[in-house]
């Protein structure tokens, strides 16, 4: 029989067992998740609530796409990736994710002009330092099971929640490669006057495993920086206007961060996933560099904004405008190197649902 235990901490967890009573089932999703780094034992928390269901069997089961393109190479899924991440066998060449800040404290910034709230929503609340660091831990193991060997992830985050997500992947086997730098070129004042002008933001580049090479498109990368090696620090400008057509989502990236980090470790027709994938921005660099995109988003509004993104690119001629406003990919079309740039080759491996 197969039970669901719902395991509510200060993070809510769900997750399928295999066991011969609700009481087996619970020992097994606290067995799996203190095999992963992750203790859910009462030594480690004054207070764990374990609700244990039967669901039968669930062999089979597989989510349902809330979106796909007609090519098969932009795919949505509307749910909570803690939960969906479970339920299908895939492996990804590339990884990008953009998880919680934990910015939303009821502070006050600078934007378009005006003084506006820093809250973003309720998934961006504030928590401790252990509950950051439970729940970096959490999706990066699931993350990780996603991976291919040689594969790689890209993780945003700012001094609030970087350090725990450095710490997270190393204690899970990643090997971290660099830690760039987006150096904003048009970054928004800071009002106080207290504080020297936050411009920067961190994206850590880590390997699924210390021994297993990885893939780097170097010449590429040093053609697009005239000739001479790229360095850790990209100056970089933040969203432009055109890039909100179909809505503005609070944290979403520019599309020139994206296209450069999937056309530096992907080549055409690899699979990108995007765990906290708001408005999709890595599915439009995947789709305007030639690769193939899932992404995974719990809020509604933010999926219904990441389907109707693509769909404005069924138009080839605003495909090809935007790929012009992007400088790294028209600079990339110049360099003849088989399978970085362009449409993505016909066939290969496609997800299971």
């Amino acid at each position: 029989m197969d039970y669901q235990v719902t395991i509510k901490q200060q993070l809510i967890r769900k997750v399928i067992v295999e066991a011969a009573s609700a009481q087996e089932a619970e020992a097994a999703a606290v067995a799996r998740y203190n095999d992963k780094g992750l203790a859910l034992d009462s030594s480690a928390f004054s207070s764990v609530d374990f609700k244990v269901k039967s669901v039968g069997l669930k062999s089979g089961t597989l989510p349902i796409p809330y979106y796909r393109s007609a090519s098969r190479d932009f795919t949505l899924l509307h749910g909570d990736c803690m939960e969906l991440l479970g339920e299908f066998d895939f492996k990804f060449d590339m990884i990008f994710a953009d998880p919680p800040y934990f910015l939303s404290n009821d502070g006050i910034s600078f934007q378009a002009g005006k003084v506006v709230s820093v809250n973003k929503g309720e998934w961006d609340r504030g928590k401790s330092a252990a509950e950051i660091n439970e729940f970096n831990l959490c999706w990066l193991s699931l993350c990780r099971d996603k991976l291919k060997d040689a594969g790689t992830i890209w993780v945003s985050g700012t001094y609030h929640n970087i350090f725990s997500v450095a710490s997270s992947l190393s204690a899970l086997g990643f090997k971290i490669l660099n830690v760039v730098t987006w150096a904003k070129t048009n970054p928004p004042p800071n009002i106080s006057c207290r504080y020297f002008t936050y411009s920067t933001e961190f994206v850590i580049w880590a390997r699924k495993s210390a021994r297993v090479p990885h893939k780097f498109n170097y010449e590429l990368m040093k053609f697009l920086n005239d000739g001479k090696q790229m360095t850790d620090v990209w100056r970089l400008p933040a969203i432009a206007r055109w890039e909100k057509s179909q809505g503005k989502h609070p944290t979403q990236k520019p599309l020139s961060l994206l296209s450069r980090i999937i056309m530096a470790s992907t080549d055409r027709g690899a699979w990108v996933l995007d765990p906290f994938a708001g408005s999709s921005t890595t599915g439009i660099a995947a789709c305007l560099t030639g690769r193939r995109f899932l992404g995974i988003e719990r809020e509604l509004d933010f999926v219904e904004m990441s389907r109707r993104r693509p769909e404005e690119l069924d138009d080839h001629s605003k495909w090809s405008e935007y790929r012009g406003k992007i400088r790294d990919i028209g600079k990339a079309c110049q360099l003849e190197l088989p399978g970085i740039t362009g449409e993505p080759p016909q066939g290969g491996y496609e997800l299971p649902f």
